[in-house]
């Protein structure tokens, strides 16, 4: 599945941007804090200039349909969230986004069909898989979940204070072993 030395590397690279962020290892990286530090411009829906009710109306239809977009222009990214998400799906789509900046994965191609709507080609399931290790690991690093583990007996709580989905911890602390650590 992943190159050899790809997940380590993920949690190195978390780490790392925690400090250049002055954060502790164990602390929340906030995806809008990590997104203004690597220059990317993050918008809603609801931002989109000239953007019509009814292509709005029809964004919102299906909340399952689309996440995140990121639009390159040059050497310029804006990344296009779906705000219908709750708070902690949205960091986690905004960091999946970033993920494939960080990895500088190439984009896939975008067409828009007759009746405006976007359809994505080229799918590059090993980049996705990658983006997703690599988002997950930067909301919730190793360091954070041990420390979630002793410190935040509350789920609930260190969801909200990582800024995450339940799903998203629950998965960080199986695929990392925390659990089976504190089993």
């Amino acid at each position: 599945m992943f190159e050899r030395g790809f997940k380590a590397w993920c949690e190195r690279l978390s780490l790392q941007k925690r400090r250049e962020l002055d954060l502790r290892t164990q602390d929340p990286l906030d995806s809008r804090m990590l997104a203004e530090n690597l220059g990317i411009k993050i918008w809603v829906i609801e931002d989109v200039p000239g953007l019509s009710e009814e292509a709005k109306q029809k964004l919102f239809e299906d909340d399952g349909s689309w996440s995140a977009a990121t639009i390159c222009v040059g050497r310029r990214n804006l990344i296009i969230l779906n705000s219908s998400h709750s708070r902690g799906r949205q960091s986690s789509n905004l960091m999946h986004e970033l993920a494939h900046h960080i990895l500088e994965h190439r984009p896939s191609a975008v067409d828009v069909n007759a009746e405006g709507i976007m359809m994505l080609h080229n799918y590059d399931r090993k980049q996705e898989e990658e983006a997703d290790w690599l988002a997950g690991c930067l909301l919730l690093p190793r360091e954070a979940l041990v420390h979630i583990k002793r410190h935040i007996p509350d789920q609930a709580e260190a969801t909200q204070q990582y800024g995450v989905s339940r799903a998203m911890l629950k998965y960080r602390l199986d695929v990392s072993g925390v659990n089976y650590q504190f089993g």
